[in-house]
């Protein structure tokens, strides 16, 4: 795994996250919750936009990241821009006319890591629908105080990582292994197997629940 062409690519697409998708659909659905799907991740309602493969998609238009900004993307797809400014404070430092790399292998790491998480968030608590927040580009639940997700990597941890974070963290040390909770890479984990088992040691942990 190259490292800097997965913070490259997990920058465009966190604009194109933030840019294409959250911003419009808060326009129109006052709403910046994304969700994951095949291949990429889409909005949750309205306008009905996703980014799969590569590619941002509305309708029958669709249009390549790679190469391009997100203003041109957001032409393309006859959406306009819409700040998030007053939404959250940790937004992209993509400027809309900042052009956008995507890098093969480092885009099927992260929608790798993505749809691990999503399906592991399902298996831990039945009912629950994860989220692709937009401010830290993770998909995640909350549990009963307790923060569950995967994350494409931060100033943090430089991969994809999976993450238990209770709202008030015991001291790091065995299962705890940060400040804010407990911390694997995906890459580590290996399998979607093992990215849930250590999901559900967190929430066993935290007497949340048991497997």
């Amino acid at each position: 795994m190259n490292l800097d062409d997965l913070a490259r690519t997990r920058r465009s697409l966190h604009a194109v996250a933030e840019h294409v998708l959250a911003g419009p659909q808060h326009a129109v659905s006052d709403t910046v919750r994304l969700r994951v799907v095949e291949g990429g991740f889409a909005t949750s309602t309205q306008p009905d936009v996703r980014l799969r493969d590569g590619h941002v998609e509305q309708g029958p238009t669709i249009i390549p990241v790679d190469g391009a900004t997100s203003r041109q993307l957001l032409d393309g797809l006859g959406l306009s821009p819409s700040s998030l400014a007053e939404v959250y404070d940790d937004r992209t430092d993509v400027a809309l006319d900042d052009p956008l790399t995507i890098d093969p292998a480092a885009y099927a790491v992260l929608v790798r890591a993505w749809g691990w998480g999503d399906a592991a968030l399902r298996d831990l608590a039945a009912g629950l629908v994860p989220v692709l927040w937009p401010e830290h580009f993770d998909v995640a639940i909350s549990v009963d105080e307790v923060n569950y997700g995967v994350s494409p990597g931060d100033t943090t941890i430089a991969e994809p990582y999976a993450y238990v974070g209770p709202w008030s963290p015991p001291p790091v040390g065995g299962f705890w292994t940060h400040s804010f909770g407990a911390a694997r890479t995906v890459a580590g984990l290996g399998s979607p197997e093992a990215l849930a088992d250590f999901l559900h040691e967190g929430r066993r942990l935290t007497g949340a629940g048991a497997r």
